[in-house]
């Protein structure tokens, strides 16, 4: 009911590169551990246990040596973890250290740091064939995945293995990995022993209160038939469907329930069809609908006029990846695991079937370590699962029988991540539970055998029932959510989709021990700000603290460098225009920029725009023109530089022949690697008065919306996905251009952002409920605010939830805490919904803050000693053995700038600035906005 749209694809395109050719070193399961030389600051390898530590391994087999390995007992970041593990590393000229270009260590050749110049300059972003990719492993992991983050991004956790790898991979990310697993290179070798499964945290039995959350629900409903969003006239299905299953679960066949029913018959065309009647149907929403027909004993292929069934069999991906489908088994379309889930259930409730494709799909979906991804993802791709999506897809695949291996892992899973309080998270890692992901493994916790744990959670359940009936989202919630409160209904009634019916049930005895209070655990720390959007006086307040601003002219590219990370930077000061809350902090960057000056390494904005090199980059020139234009300064003399002149000089007459990769095709701009940059490079072009010249990229940009569903990818060239970031900048920029030629476009575009919402009001991206993605789908849709102002209210009411006592903005609502710089400068220039198409601020009358002195001081890296390793011997080297040479790298603070993972889409990102790793369908940009 609904699992994926908590999450997110985490994807873009497809990937763009190759397979690595080059000679590697094969390694049998046995591996000999070789002793090499080792850096003084690589941990003993000992000490890096399943429970301590984490280890990494970069294999240097292209260069003639071996695998060598490190510890660091204590990494905040991957890429702390490679340089205290015992490496020294090398950045690109133009992007820094977050863009590994080089990897060396003491333990072999010396110390000398692969690749070397004679093959890569490392000047700009190495081929996508010859780059350094990032492989990660969690504890009881056997295989590698690639990671979805960053070096300086990811935070390994105790028991994590790391991989670096020379070469390539492939469209599915299924060749290029690396030729040793993790067992090869943890400490001791071998699997990481699992906790023994319990039968659930001892806690009291519990009841939820089942007709008032079926009050609650009913109250939710316009003129009793269906729900409407508030400030809205139009029905919103998605919950109409979720309210049938609440009253079908709590109260059987009813006037109330027959009314929902028929309002959802009435609109299913509406609903599950909307490319048209004839078209291939959403199929999430017509599963949906079959389950209601399903539920209610209504016909499932004769439902408001609709084969529903028919219609999800004939469209079912008999390959891919291709438009729609991710891989073969797909139902088109369902680009989500609970998608795939709910139609497969569809089908087996209406007496189908299912392909035998469709059900293996869901078996791919499965983690090694029982999670079940919301993401459909392809082969190789990292997976992370959630309690949601695993008890709804461990419900379907019992269900349709022959998986008992598959079933019995996700159970496994699922009694492990079960909290003592009896809750169930809402992803890996988090201490606080979370009612939808609650509900769904107490579901699937009873029907497979395991009524301890089930009644746990249904006991957690029935405390965070609120005093009106309903159910908030998470844990300590105080209103309520139809989303989270019909799942726990169901879980209250001992029911699933699996069973709902609306024939009664037998009567069962009431629980004879009273609940009693439960254990204390900790609040959140950070409460959801009041009112209906962020704080933007607090979020600028943080953008411009001291912390953040170094000397109030730049944000720096991560950890301790002294670095300027321009792109970011811009992206604060489109923040500061948007709000008009610190004029003085936004005239103080600006001048940085626009006077030529230089940061800690003594590099200028066009260090970072390339203008008039043979390097110029069209989407770092086109942002730095649209911040001009934004604060009224010359675009064609800023910081010195004609970006105006760069613009049109960038704009490439024919795609480059390989290995050149400037120039994607006729009107894209040189170096413009994703739609952000050409959208950004069209914007400044036009608010120029250039549109004549910008015609050929406008042309192009338009070209690479998908006709069928009006979204945009992410990269350039376009590689089949559809992205929400990507989609609102492409619709900003095509919203300029003068005359009606591409209003169809941008409605098509905005529709389609819109019917991506996820309930609580959050968009998806990366990262998952992205930060990034809501933030800018407000600015897409708020260029037709009278029709999607319901849309935007909800989607800055997530933006508010995911505000720190900071100021500063999580990434998304999963995955790691705490604020971050570009979600945060992202969400409040977003939340004012102004495009950077009219975006304006007059600096008149402002006057820049004075420049504090600097105590920072750039990182010291240090190299290790010349000391002879193991060149050209095959094996497994430690960086902690004897012989070693001093210093493993001085390893930085914690996060800077999203790094690199997929080497095509890196350029998006570092040369960008937007912090985008838009790459192969499931590397989109954690915070969004690629240039």
């Amino acid at each position: 009911m609904g699992t994926a749209q908590q999450h997110d694809r985490r994807a873009a395109g497809r990937r763009l590169l190759s397979l690595f050719s080059a000679a590697a070193v094969t390694f049998a399961a046995g591996l000999t551990f070789v002793t090499g030389a080792a850096p003084a600051a690589a941990d003993p390898i000992e000490q890096c246990t399943p429970t301590h530590g984490a280890v990494v391994a970069v294999d240097f087999g292209p260069f003639g040596g071996g695998v060598v390995r490190g510890c660091d007992t204590t990494p905040t970041t991957g890429y702390e973890l490679l340089r205290d593990g015992g490496f020294t590393t090398e950045g690109t000229q133009h992007d820094g250290e977050g863009f590994i270009c080089r990897i060396g260590t003491a333990s072999f050749n010396s110390g000398t740091r692969y690749p070397t110049p004679a093959t890569e300059d490392c000047v700009l972003t190495p081929q996508a064939t010859a780059y350094w990719s990032y492989w990660i492993a969690s504890p009881g992991q056997s295989s590698w995945s690639y990671s979805p983050l960053g070096a300086m991004d990811r935070k390994p956790k105790a028991g994590d293995v790391d991989a670096w790898v020379f070469g390539g991979t492939d469209v599915g990310g299924s060749t290029g990995r690396p030729t040793f697993t993790p067992d090869d290179v943890r400490a001791g070798g071998g699997a990481t022993p699992s906790p023994t499964p319990t039968d659930g945290p001892s806690v009291p039995v519990g009841k939820i209160d089942v007709p008032a959350a079926a009050r609650w629900v009913s109250e939710q409903l316009h003129d009793g038939s269906h729900v409407v969003d508030e400030g809205s006239e139009t029905p919103n299905y998605f919950l109409t469907t979720e309210a049938a299953y609440a009253l079908a679960a709590a109260g059987g066949k009813s006037p109330a329930l027959d009314k929902v029913v028929a309002a959802l018959a009435s609109g299913a065309t509406e609903y599950a069809y909307p490319a048209g009647p004839e078209e291939a149907p959403d199929a999430p929403a017509a599963a949906r609908l079959a389950l209601v027909a399903a539920a209610t004993e209504g016909d499932p292929r004769a439902f408001g006029g609709r084969d529903l069934l028919g219609d999800l069999e004939k469209n079912v991906c008999a390959s891919g990846p291709a438009p729609g489908c991710t891989a073969k088994g797909d139902f088109r379309g369902a680009a989500y695991g609970d998608g795939q889930a709910l139609a497969v259930l569809a089908l087996l409730r209406g007496g189908v079937v299912p392909p035998a494709d469709a059900v293996t799909r869901l078996t791919q979906l499965v983690c090694e370590d029982g999670s079940v991804t919301s993401i459909l993802i392809g082969p190789g791709e990292h997976c992370d699962g959630d309690p949601m999506t695993t008890g709804l897809v461990a419900l379907v695949l019992d269900e349709a029988g022959g998986q008992d291996a598959a079933v019995a892992k996700t159970v496994a899973y699922l009694k492990k991540a079960q909290l003592r309080s009896g809750a169930f998270p809402p992803y890996n890692g988090a201490t606080t539970g979370s009612v939808a992901a609650t509900a769904y493994a107490a579901q699937a916790l009873r029907a497979l055998g395991e009524a301890r744990a089930a009644d746990a959670a249904v006991w957690w359940l029935s405390r965070e029932q609120l005093a009106d009936g309903g159910f908030g989202f998470d844990e300590g919630a105080e209103s309520g959510a139809l989303y989270a409160t019909a799942p726990a209904v169901l879980a209250g009634t001992g029911t699933s989709l699996v069973t709902l019916t609306t024939k009664a049930p037998e009567p069962t005895d009431p629980p004879t021990t009273p609940p009693t209070a439960p254990p204390t655990t900790a609040p959140p720390t950070t409460p959801p700000p009041a009112g209906d959007g962020p704080d933007l006086k607090k979020a600028v307040a943080y953008l411009t603290s001291p912390a953040n601003l170094q000397q109030g002219r730049y944000y720096a590219a991560g950890g301790s460098t002294t670095r300027a990370d321009f792109g970011l930077t811009i992206d604060g000061a489109f923040a500061l225009a948007a709000t008009g809350h610190d004029n003085d902090a936004l005239r103080t960057i600006v001048d940085f920029l626009d006077k030529g000056g230089k940061d800690g390494e003594a590099r200028t904005v066009h260090d970072w725009t390339n203008v008039g090199s043979a390097h110029a980059m069209g989407g770092s020139m086109g942002k730095a023109a649209v911040l001009a234009q934004v604060v009224e300064r010359d675009p064609r003399d800023f910081g010195g530089k004609d970006l105006i002149a760069g613009l049109a000089d960038a704009v490439c007459t024919a795609k480059s022949p390989q290995p050149d990769r400037s120039c994607a095709d006729k009107g894209a701009y040189a170096y413009a690697m994703s739609v952000f940059g050409q959208s950004l490079g069209v914007i400044a072009q036009i608010r120029a008065g250039e549109t004549k010249a910008a015609e050929a990229p406008i042309g192009y940009l338009a070209g690479l919306q998908h006709t069928a569903t009006g979204a945009w990818p992410s990269l350039v060239p376009p590689t089949g996905d559809a992205d929400v970031d990507s989609t609102a900048m492409a619709a900003m920029a095509l919203d300029l251009v003068p005359g009606d030629t591409h209003a169809g476009a941008v409605d098509r575009a905005l529709a389609w952002i819109a019917a991506q919402q996820l309930p609580d009001g959050g968009f998806p991206g990366a990262a998952g409920n992205s930060v990034n993605s809501a933030a800018l789908a407000v600015q897409g849709l708020s260029l037709d605010a009278g029709k999607y102002g319901a849309q935007i209210a909800k989607a800055r009411k997530f933006l508010a939830s995911q505000q720190n006592a900071d100021g500063g903005f999580n990434v998304a609502k999963e995955g790691q805490r705490g604020s971050d710089l570009r979600a945060s400068t992202q969400a409040v220039g977003g939340s004012t919904g102004i495009s950077f198409g009219v975006l304006t601020r007059s600096l008149e009358g402002t006057t820049p803050n004075p420049v504090p002195s600097s105590s920072a001081s750039a990182p010291v890296i240090v190299t290790p000693g010349d000391n002879a390793g193991s060149a050209g011997r095959p094996g497994i080297v430690d960086t902690d053995g004897p012989g070693g040479g001093s210093g493993g790298g001085g390893g930085l603070a914690a996060t800077g700038g999203q790094a690199l993972g997929l080497a095509a889409a890196a350029a998006v990102l570092v040369l960008a600035g937007w912090g985008a790793v838009v790459a192969a369908r499931n590397r989109r940009s954690a915070v969004g906005g690629g240039l």
